[in-house]
């Protein structure tokens, strides 16, 4: 773990605005996009590069805006890693979209957003919060190959049973679907099934399957080798270098998606669950949502 001064907190993508508070990751997650070459890291992803100052730039950037949005913070690096319940940094900058009466879009995959649950919740009774959950894989012994140091898709849910108690609205990703891995109708059924018995308001997903790119690719096929034997070869026969990795089973599981969301009244189409992030109640001018290309200033 290193510490910076960034020069901005705030960033804005074709109307969406977000942060990210920290860059790279502890949770370890084989597939993870963000250890992409293309997001021009300069240090080891597991060497958290810390924004410091970012509760003072995100206060002097709410400052200065003329209208209320939702900030989203996630997209790129999990704002609950470990090193968060030291530093806190995220639940200061909660402090400070709740006093500027900004709303708030969380991704994680962590239980230590339970700890802010109660500011969430006074940011959802005065704007507006949405917690973001990612299940991929509801074995919980395959999420620990999957996902090793962040808490299992058990708790994740249990997470999502809080914020329902809370009244705080709730997104699942459904993403990334690993071929031949945690692609089978099983999985995606019992994950979908929790979500309508959590009553999720939304579930994301991009065509049931995996990007890879490179830098991630070399980290995942080294997984792939230690922990799946045989399947890089499978992956390389199936594939080639290709960057979309769609699921043999992608038309059936998004098929499935549909039916279950449709019958239970999930929103399941991209476009509709990022509108609905991004909306404010009436009583708050409009902006924005939040940025998902982790571009940074």
């Amino acid at each position: 773990m290193h510490f910076v001064d960034a020069k901005g907190i705030l960033t804005t993508n074709g109307g969406q605005c977000g942060m990210n508070i920290y860059r790279g990751c502890s949770h370890g997650c084989i597939y993870c996009d963000s250890r992409s070459k293309c997001y021009h890291f300069t240090h080891p992803f597991e060497d958290i590069e810390v924004k410091q100052n970012a509760p003072e730039l995100l206060e002097r950037a709410l400052k200065s805006k003329r209208k209320k949005c939702v900030i989203g913070t996630g997209a790129m690096s999990d704002p609950y890693m470990h090193c968060e319940e030291e530093l806190k940094l995220t639940r200061k900058c909660l402090e400070i979209i709740k006093a500027y009466g900004f709303g708030v879009a969380v991704q994680t995959k962590s239980d230590r957003i339970l700890r802010d649950i109660d500011l969430l919740d006074e940011i959802n009774r005065e704007a507006k919060s949405v917690v973001q959950m990612t299940l991929t894989t509801y074995d919980d012994d395959l999420c620990a190959v999957l996902e090793p140091n962040v808490c299992n898709t058990k708790r994740r849910i249990e997470v999502l049973e809080r914020m329902r108690e809370r009244g705080i609205p709730t997104v699942v990703w459904l993403t990334p679907v690993l071929p031949f891995i945690n692609d089978s109708l099983e999985n995606i059924t019992a994950i979908l099934n929790e979500c309508v018995r959590v009553g999720v308001k939304g579930v994301i997903d991009f065509g049931m399957g995996l990007t890879l790119r490179e830098g991630d690719r070399e980290y995942y096929y080294a997984a792939l080798d230690k922990h799946f034997p045989g399947m890089k070869h499978k992956y390389i026969q199936t594939y080639g270098n290709a960057y979309e990795l769609p699921s043999p089973n992608s038309r059936e599981l998004t098929e499935l998606k549909r039916q279950i969301c449709k019958e239970n009244g999930i929103l399941y189409k991209p476009d509709e669950v990022f509108q609905y992030m991004s909306e404010l109640p009436e009583k708050y001018p409009q902006m924005s949502l939040f940025d998902i290309t982790g571009n940074e200033e």
